[in-house]
């Protein structure tokens, strides 16, 4: 008889309560964040010291615990860093959730111990992502939301031949645009979303529109609940479950009814076919959109707020005053019922370390020995060397005092000492401090089962001073209508290949073998079909050089020994991003993000022969979305999108939040939806601020309409920007005068 797999159930722990909701609830395993570097700021999260406790709670309920570290790392972040990650070594955690690809690389070169979990903050959505991933010792890969049970299905089955489980998004909030590939919050609020601090412009209120939408851009929210079968045929390792700032009883509310589903198809009975437990928490109500891939109008909701409340009651069937009045008052006191319930339940689980009581005795010519005691165990230990008279003011006493000194990590554990006695043992002794090390070493491997690791020391990250030269100028074009006049006096060509390549790949061989100087610029999604058309381009071709934003294709030319650059949608912060890609897969350059600021460049360091390339204008792409943007702001004249909405459709239309600040929506032939800033970002400072750095400056321009304006030509702006970085400031200001308006609010503030 074949054993039923069985899928983890993976619950969010926004606090402790949330975390012991969440076993209490029946969840396999718990993510939670500390109180740095983690996706959700808001949330309550666990303090480091507390993390030791939290996990002996859950390993005693046999439920695993994955750290959350999914940001991008900031260079003067790494020290801080490695200190917390020494404080986890011992934390005996099941796994560490990660969106930088530097931190990835420190993991997997400093701390082998870790699982490495890929956050959906990696966007990862095709086959080389997996590749790539499997290659740095990732075990698990959290999918991007926006795949459907098909495409799932089908990289499921390349993670599992490369030893990568695969985990869902099944329940709670969805992200309009890709996760890691957001950037509104930072340039609007400058709160970035790649650094846990999303302020939600999304759910924000807008001017109403056409279509008579005050919140056009609020997504449903996400329940698979009614998917499981499918699912699970998919071979799906893991269902996760949003909801990091939620409370501890939303968390045993849905875990609960997630729970019970689980059981139901393990024993092979008849599965729900509602979700009305679900519907009793806090919800913007459901859509499986995403996973059915029907992708239509129905997937919004024009409200933010709780649609629990307000489903509850239509589910009521109340009509006349008193019964609506009597339907809302047996609704709030289910509520308050549900979180009483959970809080005297999770009252009776304790996250508190184990207390230790130690004993030492001995006499001279005997080893020192000690008795420990906690509450369901006791055992001796000793040394292997004899104690000896100590010479008066010669040597260290066996004091208390140092005996708590030197077994003060024992607090790093899921243990604390409690008490520590040594009447019993012969005064004026002395001993070896090796031995007295030795002995606390036998204790923490007794107690946790774990040998003492040593702390990692970061390695020397000193580098050759880079060469003085003046950077080139490169473009950036779609069309060959941008092309500008003085192209041979640029440094580079890029031409940006779209998203939807499936049936245009080969017309793209022939652009590029027509003009040998472009460059192939690949977007940051090609999904299914669109990556296996981009990966046939590239062994058709055979590029001299191409730019990558997506790891995936940055696999695929390391394979074929092609010269690939990182572009800035890879959103690279730190020296290891930097030293991982060129190292383990052989990248030639490589774009820093332009969501750092001037000081935040200057701390990154990067090996003198690997060329660093900086945006310094460009329209500024808010997010990027795979569904259609439209149906709730002019409306579209098709219900729902298909196979032609992609390649084909070309729209724009403006929102306007209650800032007055305007959101370009832009859906161009090819391409995904994007939303884009109503100014270009213009940095005319770096050049001077941070000389000698980079290699090649970035100006884009593809026909992005946006606020900014300007009469000269593509020519001409060339001219201006080739002038400038070669040091003419004339050059700089005349920029400014005429391409106005402009930012670089994220050069200056950072993130």
């Amino acid at each position: 008889m074949n054993r039923i797999k069985h899928i983890e159930l993976l619950a969010p722990g926004g606090g402790v309560d949330a975390i012991k909701a969440a076993i209490l609830a029946g969840a396999n395993a718990v993510y939670c964040g500390l109180e740095k570097f983690s996706a959700r700021d808001r949330a309550a999260n666990v303090p480091v010291d507390d993390m030791h406790g939290v996990v002996r709670l859950a390993h005693e309920h046999h439920v695993r615990i994955y750290v959350t570290l999914n940001i991008i790392i900031l260079e003067t972040e790494i020290p801080s860093l490695v200190r917390l990650l020494n404080k986890l070594m011992h934390s005996r955690i099941d796994g560490i959730i990660v969106q930088d690809i530097g931190l990835v690389h420190l993991l997997r070169s400093c701390y082998p111990h870790f699982q490495i979990h890929a956050s959906t903050q990696m966007t990862t959505h095709n086959d080389g992502q997996i590749r790539l991933l499997s290659a740095l010792s990732v075990r698990r890969v959290n999918l991007s939301r926006e795949l459907n049970i098909n495409e799932i299905r089908r990289i499921t089955e390349t993670g599992h031949a490369h030893n990568i489980e695969t985990e869902v998004f099944v329940h709670g909030a969805n992200c309009i645009s890709f996760s890691g590939l957001c950037y509104s919050s930072s340039v609007k609020y400058g709160n970035s979303g790649n650094r846990g601090r999303c302020s939600q412009p999304c759910r924000e209120e807008y001017y109403e529109t056409p279509q008579h939408c005050r919140f056009p851009l609020n997504l449903k929210d996400n329940s698979a609940f009614l998917n499981l079968r499918e699912l699970y045929d998919a071979g799906v390792d893991s269902l996760k479950i949003e909801g990091r700032i939620k409370k501890s009883n939303y968390v045993y509310a849905v875990v609960s009814a997630w729970k019970k589903q689980l059981e139901r198809l393990y024993r092979g009975t008849s599965l729900r076919r509602d979700d009305l437990e679900l519907r009793q928490v806090y919800n913007r109500d459901f859509s499986n959109a995403f996973l059915t891939g029907v992708l239509d109008k129905q997937f919004y909701i024009d409200n933010p707020k709780d649609n629990s409340a307000r489903f509850l009651l239509r589910a009521s069937g109340a009509v006349t005053d008193k019964q609506i009045k009597a339907a809302n008052r047996k609704i709030n006191d289910a509520k308050k019922a549900l979180i009483e319930e959970v809080k005297s339940k999770v009252a009776t689980l304790s996250t508190d370390k184990v207390p230790v009581r130690i004993d030492f005795y001995g006499t001279s010519g005997e080893p020192l020995q000690m008795t420990v005691t906690t509450p369901d165990n006791a055992f001796s230990l000793c040394t292997k060397s004899a104690l000896v008279e100590a010479e008066d003011g010669k040597e260290a006493q066996l004091t208390v005092k140092m005996f708590q000194q030197k077994f003060r990590s024992v607090k790093e554990t899921a243990y604390r000492i409690e008490s520590i006695e040594n009447q019993t043992l012969q005064p004026n002794l002395h001993i070896a401090f090796d031995e007295i090390t030795a002995l606390k070493n036998q204790l923490i491997y007794k107690l946790t089962g774990q040998e003492r690791i040593a702390p990692v020391e970061l390695p020397d990250q000193s580098t050759a001073p880079r060469p003085n030269t003046t950077p080139q100028l490169s473009v950036l074009i779609q069309d060959m209508r941008e092309l500008p006049d003085t192209a041979d006096t640029v440094g580079s060509i890029y031409f940006a290949l779209p998203n939807f390549l499936r049936d245009r790949w080969r017309q793209f061989v022939f652009l590029f073998e027509t003009h040998p100087t472009f460059v192939p610029w690949f977007p940051a999604v090609l999904i299914d079909e669109d990556y296996a058309a981009a990966v046939s381009l590239l062994h058709a071709l055979k590029p001299g050089r191409i730019v990558t934003n997506n790891l995936g294709i940055a696999y695929e030319a390391h394979q074929m020994n092609l010269s690939w650059i990182a572009g800035p949608g890879m959103n690279l912060a730190n020296s290891y991003a930097l030293r991982c890609l060129k190292e383990q897969f052989g990248c030639q350059g490589a774009f820093i993000s332009n969501e750092l600021s001037r000081m935040q460049i200057a701390k990154v360091v990067a090996a003198s022969d690997l060329p660093l390339h900086y945006s310094i204008f460009h329209p500024i792409t808010l997010m990027t979305s795979r569904q259609c943007l439209f149906h709730q702001v002019v409306g579209c004249e098709k219900s729902q999108m298909d196979d032609q909405c992609v390649p084909y459709c070309s729209k724009h239309a403006t929102i306007v939040d209650m800032k007055d600040s305007d959101s370009l929506i832009e859906k161009s032939p090819g391409n995904y939806h994007r939303i884009f800033f109503d100014r270009h970002f213009l940095n005319t400072n770096i050049a001077g601020d941070l000389p000698n750095v980079f290699s090649s400056f970035l100006i884009d321009l593809r026909n992005v309409q946006t606020n900014t304006e300007t009469t000269l030509t593509h020519t001409e702006l060339v001219d201006l920007f080739i002038r400038h970085i070669q040091g003419d400031a004339t050059a700089g200001a005349a920029l400014h005068k005429q391409v106005y308006p402009t930012t670089q609010n994220q050069y200056a503030a950072g993130v």
